[in-house]
């Protein structure tokens, strides 16, 4: 049985894959709060086999350090879902506070960095696959979100970069970019402020962390001559970034 590592696997998209995979894949689930993994790996041992690892992906030393320390049991890795990342506020670039540009460029992009760089050499030869979770965000800039964006489109490149430089190495990239999902995602960008973060998500139908879970399965499942490299994912409502079509009346 293959070996998935699934970071931010805590809540969200992370956690509705974790889920989703468990019947056909040993998991490792890694994210920064141990209460929320140690509940995921109660619920879904009776499944599969699971580890954890407790990590920021924004420090270097605590990523790698986790990853090292995986037991001979686990260190062969088959898949990786590159999945944590959040938006810190939603501001105008010159309004915008520097601690919340600084943690989108960490967690978003420098974050991928480590936790690739830091699996790379368990990752298996010939039939690995990475998974990076980009967003429209990625693909289309928009008022006050002009770090997240950037952040985003970094993760496209990054992609793209690494689908290149492993081509030899046999391992297949897929990019996935999601539209607006109902997650925890607008909670943390406005700190908190639940009744704001419930607008972003009122009068259409969002996203589930489920929908993504399908097409992150769908993708890991294909022969394995197959690699969908990029795809988009957005609800019925939505057709561009800034572009969503709301009915107050739903």
């Amino acid at each position: 049985m293959k070996t998935v590592l699934i970071t931010g696997a805590t809540s969200g998209i992370g956690k509705a894959t974790a889920k989703k995979l468990a019947k056909d894949f040993r998991l490792i689930l890694c994210g920064r709060r141990q209460e929320k993994l140690d509940e995921l790996k109660s619920e879904l041992e009776k499944i599969t086999e699971i580890t954890t690892l407790n990590f920021d992906v924004r420090k270097k030393h605590e990523v790698f350090n986790a990853i090292q320390s995986l037991s001979e049991n686990f260190r062969q890795i088959d898949i990786l879902i590159n999945n944590a990342g959040n938006a810190h506020g939603l501001a105008s670039f010159q309004d915008a506070d520097l601690e919340d540009l600084e943690a989108m460029i960490l967690g978003n992009t420098l974050g991928i960095i480590y936790v690739t760089k830091a699996v790379l050499p368990f990752l298996t030869k010939n039939s690995g696959h990475i998974v990076n979770l980009s967003s429209i965000a990625g693909k289309e800039v928009y008022p006050n979100g002009t770090t997240y964006c950037a952040s985003k489109f970094a993760v496209e490149a990054l992609s793209k970069g690494m689908r290149m430089d492993l081509l030899n190495d046999g391992i297949k990239v897929t990019n996935i970019a999601p539209g607006l999902v109902e997650t925890e995602f607008s909670i943390v960008r406005f700190k908190g402020d639940e009744d704001r973060s419930k607008t972003v998500y009122s009068g259409y139908q969002p996203l589930k962390p489920e929908d993504l879970a399908e097409t992150i399965y769908f993708a890991l499942m294909q022969p394995e001559h197959v690699q969908l490299a990029d795809i988009t994912i957005l609800p019925k409502a939505q057709a561009s970034a800034t572009q969503v079509l709301k009915n107050i009346s739903l």
